[in-house]
């Protein structure tokens, strides 16, 4: 059953407030995938904080008319799975990580910065570690060089002691 006006205007409305504060569009192709498999998508993309949707194209047009995601607008054909998410990478990691395992997702386009991204630039930027794990590595690194000193005066200490027991 179609939705009515007041409905197709909710929608709209829903899909503007998320585009507002999006970083990132990823477009996926979901045509033939089963029930239980769009079920596991939409519960990887609920852990990574992304809003996924399936959604009437002519109603994200209106939805994106005005962004920076504008750009999409061309791309948006045939039955299409919408990832849209605040952290750069992480819509296009959920759709392409589950495009790898299940041959009916099929990524299609995206959108990231104002730029319209193909399916080899979402792929790419599904790469690229997210902000958590930077910021992992950057801990780690910064906490290495404090470690090693801690690791070298406990050693020190061992062998005085060791030094001062022998004596």
């Amino acid at each position: 059953m179609g939705l009515n006006l007041d409905d197709k205007k909710a929608v709209v409305a829903e899909v503007s407030a998320q585009v507002a504060n999006a970083q990132t569009i990823a477009v996926a192709e979901y045509r033939g995938i089963a029930v239980g498999d769009l079920t596991t998508l939409r519960a990887k993309a609920r852990e990574s904080g992304v809003y996924l949707r399936v959604l009437k194209n002519t109603l994200v047009r209106r939805a994106i008319a005005g962004t920076p995601f504008e750009g999409l607008a061309g791309d948006l054909t045939g039955p299409l799975i919408y990832g849209i998410s605040t952290d750069p990478v992480a819509a296009a990691k959920v759709l392409n990580d589950f495009a790898k395992g299940n041959d009916k997702i099929v990524l299609r386009a995206g959108s990231y910065a104002g730029n319209t991204l193909d399916k080899a630039g979402i792929q790419a930027l599904a790469s690229i570690p997210s902000r958590e794990e930077l910021l992992a590595k950057l801990l780690g690194v910064m906490q290495a060089p404090v470690s090693g000193f801690a690791g070298a005066l406990a050693a020190l200490a061992k062998k005085r002691e060791e030094e001062g027991a022998a004596a």
